[in-house]
């Protein structure tokens, strides 16, 4: 009986494993309530608290508006017959749990913000965002991105890390205006 058990227990772990692994994000309001929050927060891109965050709301924002707009331009010009399944601890805990340790993790170069962030310059990376996940969506569900700590992820998976990144900058974000 305890053998039963035991090998009941490994397929379920198994089967979530696997499932978990394989989670993707596919909804047609993707990221939409998510940029009005970002659209709200443009009139509070100056504030700071250094015991959340060493950057300001502006930093935030810009950040997340760069990954989604350099990760969607790699998305679009990729080659679908290059993706190649990977796995990823990392991923799968981030994927699975919706959670990004704070402090864990350097921005790459090319979605740092610059030192002086205009609100004009949030507001056309705004609207380029809701282009490119509009473009995103409708590509073919191999096209790829290489990530630096997940590896390769495919369109569903990239945009369940795009979703998970977002709101991980967005619950910052609320903390520098909370305290």
């Amino acid at each position: 009986m305890k053998k039963l058990v035991l090998i009941f227990g490994i397929i379920i772990i198994g089967l979530s494993a696997f499932v978990q692994l394989n989670k993707r994000e596919t909804s047609a309001d993707f990221l939409d309530k998510e940029f009005i929050e970002i659209e709200k927060l443009f009139e509070k891109k100056d504030f700071s608290n250094y015991e959340v965050s060493q950057a300001n709301v502006a930093w935030h924002l810009d950040h997340m508006l760069k990954t989604i707009n350099q990760v969607s331009k790699k998305l679009i010009s990729s080659d679908p017959r290059a993706f190649r399944t990977s796995f990823s601890p990392q991923r799968t805990f981030v994927h699975t749990s919706g959670i990004i340790p704070r402090g864990t993790a350097e921005s790459p170069q090319n979605v740092r913000p610059p030192e002086v962030i205009l609100l004009d310059s949030l507001e056309s990376q705004l609207k380029l965002a809701k282009i490119n996940l509009k473009e995103i969506a409708n590509l073919n569900e191999k096209a790829n991105f290489k990530h630096p700590v997940f590896k390769q992820l495919d369109r569903d998976q990239t945009r369940r890390f795009l979703d998970v990144h977002t709101n991980h900058h967005l619950k910052i974000i609320r903390d520098i205006l909370e305290k």
